[in-house]
């Protein structure tokens, strides 16, 4: 209930969303990933964190806007939101990807003691491109003077406050997010890769998951 919840509610206050589903870490957040496979062998439900990783998905899912808060720890994103994202790598273009993530946008906010913040932003990022999230918009805020919000001076605290307001009415004034072309390269890459793989299986043999989905959604036509 620090420096990140202060700008999270500046956020929400110029958002005014009718609605918003909130997930607080690591409180909401799955366990560290075990490797497992079973999410890319046979679907994410045999996850063995799948309880905790779904409500988050179908929440994601069904939003209109995506929106990651998280303070920098040395030099990067926490580690609990790395941990909730290994989960979804199984809907990245090269394996199962949801279209319901095509045309979506996603907020990046986050604040440090004064280092940089793209490295902490970057994998959060990189995970959303390859989700399918076509407009990804981010916010660092270097705090510079202290880490806590009691220390900060009046005139960096309105700053602060400026900024993430500024950065929420221009989300408001945004059309609706069309998608990418990154998203419509990504998919193709790997419309490629499973092309090959589909003309490289023997007589008979059974699809990947990966392969059968994309044989479902009748992308390989």
């Amino acid at each position: 209930h620090g420096v990140t919840e202060r700008i999270k509610g500046y956020l929400l206050e110029e958002l005014h969303p009718e609605v918003f589903t909130e997930f607080t870490l690591p409180r909401d957040a799955p366990a560290y990933c075990t490797g497992c496979k079973q999410c890319f062998d046979v679907n994410e439900l045999r996850c063995p964190h799948a309880p905790q990783v779904q409500p988050i998905w179908q929440a994601m899912r069904a939003a209109d806007l995506l929106v990651f808060v998280y303070p920098v720890y040395c030099l990067r994103a926490p580690g609990q939101v790395k941990a909730l994202l290994d989960h979804l790598g199984v809907h990245w273009f090269v394996h199962r990807p949801d279209p319901a993530m095509f045309q979506k946008r996603a907020i990046i906010l986050t604040q440090s003691a004064g280092a940089p913040n793209g490295a902490a932003q970057a994998e959060v990022r990189t995970s959303l491109h390859w989700l399918g999230v076509s407009s990804v918009l981010r916010l660092g805020l270097p705090l510079m003077e202290a880490a806590r919000w009691e220390a900060l001076s009046e005139g960096r605290r309105q700053r602060l406050e400026r900024q993430v307001r500024a950065l929420g009415r221009r989300v408001r004034s945004l059309p609706p997010p069309r998608r990418s072309l990154r998203s419509r390269l990504f998919f193709g890459l790997a419309r490629m890769l499973h092309r090959r793989d589909l003309g490289e299986m023997a007589p008979g043999a059974t699809p990947s998951a990966d392969l059968q989905y994309w044989l479902d959604q009748g992308w390989l036509r």
